[in-house]
């Protein structure tokens, strides 16, 4: 397209996904379908389980019924595309989508940097200052808090979505990407994307500092991820290598929070087996 013609107009951009891998496409499908269900049902049970079980009504496990939701939603944005490009090999999706799954996936990805941030800092109090834990993590505080997590993943999102769309695209609509990232419609841009660099910059650094030491098997791997992909110089990856680590990051995380977090723990196998047993015995009467 020449760009002369430039406009911000655009119907349609065309989601290339993964059609460079034509090897291994039902592998991949397969793949992600699995992987989606495996996260929606995990998190989901890890849900239900904290809401129904009295003996998991702590300051912790309802931030991780919070994050176990974020979850949810979270790979919700991108997966369900995914798969429909899987199936139908259509790519096609409206510029108003486009922005908006951008705008959705920066939303729920931010709010996961302040929910991560909050369980570090609960694991914090606990360890450190059990004799006031229950005085600072009240569920008042608690429940303000989580409320502050999800608006402060709306709010961030607004800057980087807003520059997004006030970019003009003209050498081509098609986003070599399995979603609308920030990064893939950079490189679609024909004007200067000064700004939006700097305030992805801006973002990611404060997201980066602002986590405590806890919970450090997930979280150092959700920031490592997110510092390669969208701190780096734009030269030093090609788009199909982040497409991959994107990949990794967006769903293998939201797959291992209820395995690290809450699956491995006594109190919520516990919790899980008197559920169970109870399941059981309402069954049999």
């Amino acid at each position: 397209m020449d760009s002369r013609n430039c406009s911000n107009k655009l119907v349609e951009f065309f989601i290339i996904g993964f059609s460079d891998f034509t090897a291994i496409q039902t592998t991949l499908f397969l793949h992600f379908l699995t992987v989606y269900i495996l996260t929606i049902c995990g998190n989901l049970v890890l849900v239900l389980l904290i809401m129904w079980s009295p003996s998991l009504s702590t300051p912790m496990y309802f931030f991780l019924c919070n994050l176990s939701s974020l979850d949810i939603v979270y790979t919700s944005v991108t997966c369900p595309k995914l798969i429909f490009i899987f199936v139908t090999n259509n790519g096609n999706i409206s510029y108003a989508e486009c922005i908006l799954q951008l705008y959705f996936f920066i939303a729920f990805g931010s709010t996961e940097y302040f929910l991560l941030t909050v369980m570090s800092y609960d694991r914090y109090i606990a360890v450190c200052k059990p004799l006031y834990y229950s005085v600072v993590m009240n569920q008042h505080v608690c429940i303000v808090i989580a409320i502050g997590s999800w608006l402060g993943g709306i709010v961030a999102s607004i800057p980087i979505a807003s520059v997004t769309s006030t970019l003009d695209y003209c050498s081509s609509n098609l986003i070599n990407h399995f979603f609308c990232d920030v990064n893939a419609l950079i490189h679609l841009a024909c004007n200067d994307t000064t700004l939006l660099h700097t305030v992805i910059l801006i973002q990611g650094k404060s997201k980066t500092f602002s986590t405590c030491g806890s919970h450090l098997t997930v979280v150092s791997l959700f920031y490592i991820m997110v510092f390669v992909l969208y701190m780096r110089p734009s030269s030093s990856m090609s788009l199909s290598q982040a497409k991959i680590l994107t990949a990794l990051y967006v769903y293998i995380i939201p797959l291992l929070n209820p395995v690290v977090y809450s699956f491995r723990n006594q109190s919520v196998k516990e919790a899980l087996r008197k559920k169970f047993k109870s399941l059981l015995k309402d069954n049999g009467r």
